[in-house]
């Protein structure tokens, strides 16, 4: 059974940098993508950041430059590296997913997902 376990999330200040982590076990992802989406309270879903094999990624243009995606194939962990953080970063952040490694910006083409972890930015 796979399990996505997301960490890291918390409440900071506005241009604070903060770290997410997701733990995946049950399967490796070295050859798969994996991906980052947030929502926001009255909000859909919305893409984040994600990582195919070795270093392809692609990001959301809200998050561009600001955060960066990477991948610990010998731990099966993705990171999410969130810098210059914005009160409207705030959202619950999902790890997500997927059994190949082409990377899509959709929800729909994800297989895997994680509870979820929140965080807030103050102002």
């Amino acid at each position: 059974q796979v399990q996505l376990v997301e960490s890291g999330g918390g409440l900071v200040q506005a241009g604070d940098s903060l770290r997410l982590s997701c733990a995946a076990s049950g399967r490796t992802f070295t050859d798969a993508s994996m991906g980052w989406f947030r929502q926001a309270p009255g909000k859909e879903r919305e893409f984040v950041a994600a990582i195919g094999r070795s270093t392809t990624t692609v990001y959301g243009d809200s998050v561009k430059g600001r955060f960066t995606i990477s991948k610990d194939n010998a731990k099966n962990t993705v990171y999410l590296q969130m810098g210059s953080l914005k009160p409207e970063d705030t959202a619950v952040y999902y790890c997500a997913a997927r059994s190949t490694a082409v990377i899509f910006t959709t929800e729909q083409m994800y297989d895997y997902w994680g509870q979820g972890t929140q965080v807030t930015v103050s102002t």
